[in-house]
């Protein structure tokens, strides 16, 4: 049996919906914090079991019975270590034979901005010395979010980033779920990494481009500087953390630390991936 951790969260359902499509429900679990929420996964014939990243007592609970833990990450990037560790024990604890993360597709850790990244690589330092097999799914920034990113008003107002020319293989949060069920089932736990990015590379110019584009209307990206963005923040009463958080994701894509290309995806897939035209014209309903 499998165990979907995170189930109601986006990447959660994506990969227990595409699970749905290969194996019997009976096969599959998901652990969920709030029981309510997950009516629509009980009723397709999912084992729901209710715990949280901080109840250690809950996650030995959940692990009773699970051959695969899926760890999706947790989102408290603060305490996320010890949540992930708690887990990792857990499954430890009940014999579990495989745990599997979804991590981050980075190219350097040692020298990240964004610091709280690091929290991903040590998460998965400790699953390689928990003893268990295992098989991380290094993810690259979901093109689901850009919308949030450039703002609902980007066709009138363009994008202003300190990401210069920096490049991400932006691909769709739902595909990278699919590729994650097919990896658990086909493959299953081979102490293998897999880097889930798109096919392709975009900067930032090429978003405005394609937005252009698709609504035809002048799209424009203006590389701007750090400072000049952190003070645009700060007119809008972003909290400093907050603005820290931002500019350092920002900084790593103009690093270079997001542009790296993997095959594994389309692999995974058995098609290509959907590039950057198609996924915007879903995204912004163009």
């Amino acid at each position: 049996m499998i165990l979907i951790t995170g189930a109601n969260g986006q990447l959660g359902t994506a990969v227990v919906q595409n699970l749905l499509k290969k194996t019997s429900a009976n096969q599959i679990a998901a652990l969920v914090r709030d029981e309510s929420k997950a009516s629509a996964l009980r009723e397709q014939g999912v084992d729901i079991r209710v715990g949280n990243y901080d109840d250690t007592a809950s996650l030995n609970n959940a692990m009773q019975g699970i051959e695969t833990v899926l760890l999706i990450a947790g989102t408290d990037e603060e305490n996320r270590l010890r949540q992930h560790q708690n887990v990792v024990n857990a499954a430890k604890k009940a014999g579990v034979q495989c745990v599997a993360y979804t991590s981050r597709s980075l190219k350097d850790r040692n020298t990240l901005a964004n610091k709280l990244m690091e929290g991903h690589f040590q998460t998965e330092d400790y699953i390689k010395g928990c003893g268990l097999n295992y098989a991380l799914f290094r993810n690259a920034l979901y093109m689901d979010t850009i919308p949030q990113f450039v703002g609902e008003k980007v066709l009138d107002t363009g994008i202003y980033f300190p990401t210069g020319q920096g490049r991400v293989p932006f691909a769709l949060r739902s595909e990278m779920g699919e590729a994650i069920a097919n990896a658990l089932l086909e493959s299953g736990c081979d102490n293998r990494i897999y880097n889930l990015t798109g096919s392709e590379s975009y900067s930032f110019d090429d978003v405005a481009a394609t937005l252009s584009d698709l609504s035809g209307k002048a799209v424009a990206y203006t590389p701007i500087e750090k400072s000049a963005f952190e003070a645009k923040m700060k007119e809008r009463s972003v909290p400093e953390m907050m603005i820290e958080r931002v500019t350092g994701f920002l900084t790593d894509i103009k690093n270079g630390q997001e542009e790296e290309v993997s095959p594994d995806l389309e692999n995974l897939l058995g098609r290509k991936p959907a590039s950057l035209r198609e996924g915007l014209k879903i995204l912004f309903n163009l």
